[in-house]
């Protein structure tokens, strides 16, 4: 029980703890008389609430009402050059992980089966990408991808060979497509469509489609729907669908 409320509280402390100071470099004193402050105080009382229920569940205080169903670290960086070609060369990496450990319910008592970086996927393409119509930009490239596991090598591992093992590194081709549309003056959809196939095995490809409409309900207050659509054919040989619906506050410090 300690160990769990000892997590939730580092990343409180830690968050909020880059918060000020990022906010203290920028600012200085000000910022104890200014409204970034009573936003600050605000934005850490958000995370205090969303630490004190993640304890909650992970404490298993309310049974099964509260379960965490998805979390995850996604961070994608592009870098691209314009010639005036029809086409831009670019250069990507992606990191990808769960955040905390994840469990498979369906079993008595639940079965972890993740944690941080365990498995975590990092992939870097080379290739060109097309910005020319608008909303939509897609880009095609030679892809490498490293998947990383300790405790879980089932992502990892070749059921091919006797020895285990908890790296795997892949070639092949990857595509991302992603769109974004004003719908409505407050109503934004965005799709994004990644695939990815191994040059060994290129009748199997990965597919990670993510789409969410965002509909901006207040001044601090929106709504999303998120539909995610993956398959894996080493996680799952079925496909998996996540729908959720969230309650978004966002506001801007400055």
């Amino acid at each position: 029980m300690m160990e769990i409320i000892q997590q939730k509280l580092i990343w409180f402390l830690g968050i909020g703890s880059i918060l000020i100071v990022v906010l203290k470099v920028k600012f200085g004193q000000s910022i104890a008389d200014s409204r970034i402050s009573s936003k600050l105080i605000y934005g850490i009382s958000l995370m205090l609430f969303g630490t004190a229920i993640g304890i909650i569940s992970r404490l298993g205080v309310f049974g099964d009402w509260i379960l965490r169903t998805h979390l995850e670290f996604y961070l994608e960086s592009i870098l691209s050059y314009s010639f005036g070609w029809a086409l831009d060369p670019y250069f990507s990496n992606t990191v990808r992980t769960v955040i905390s450990k994840g469990f498979n319910y369906k079993k008595v008592p639940a079965e972890q089966t993740s944690q941080f970086f365990d498995p975590g996927y990092i992939t870097q393409s080379i290739g060109f990408l097309y910005n020319k119509l608008p909303n939509v930009t897609t880009r095609l490239g030679v892809a490498f991808q490293e998947t990383i596991t300790s405790k879980f090598p089932f992502y990892s591992d070749d059921p091919k060979t006797t020895k285990l093992e908890k790296f795997k590194f892949d070639t092949g081709v990857e595509s991302v497509t992603e769109a974004l549309y004003n719908i409505e003056e407050n109503v934004h959809f965005g799709s994004k469509l990644r695939l990815f196939s191994r040059f060994n095995e290129l009748d199997v490809w990965d597919v990670r489609w993510d789409n969410i409409i965002t509909a901006q309900i207040s001044k601090y207050f929106n709504v999303n729907f998120n539909v995610l659509l993956i398959y894996e054919k080493k996680q799952s040989p079925k496909t998996q669908l996540k729908e959720a619906l969230q309650l978004g506050i966002t506001y801007t410090l400055f």
